[in-house]
């Protein structure tokens, strides 16, 4: 059960993953081009605060495991 479950996050966190890194090519691109509108700007924001809060709250749950 456990591995199904990890399994399934591990799959989730992938797509997480290649949604952000493809959500940033097109910020990039849109930059470049001057089009960036204030309501891309609030999604892409939120998106990426989440991404990174993820990944900072997962590697402090691995600093508090291990002590």
């Amino acid at each position: 059960m456990k591995e199904v479950l990890a399994n399934r996050l591990t799959r989730l966190l992938c797509v997480k993953s290649l949604i952000t890194l493809i959500l940033t090519v097109v910020f990039a691109v849109m930059a470049l081009r001057g089009e960036v509108s204030q309501d891309f700007m609030t999604v892409y924001t939120v998106i990426i605060a989440f991404y990174f809060g993820t990944q900072l709250e997962r590697a402090a749950q691995k600093g508090s495991g291990s002590a």
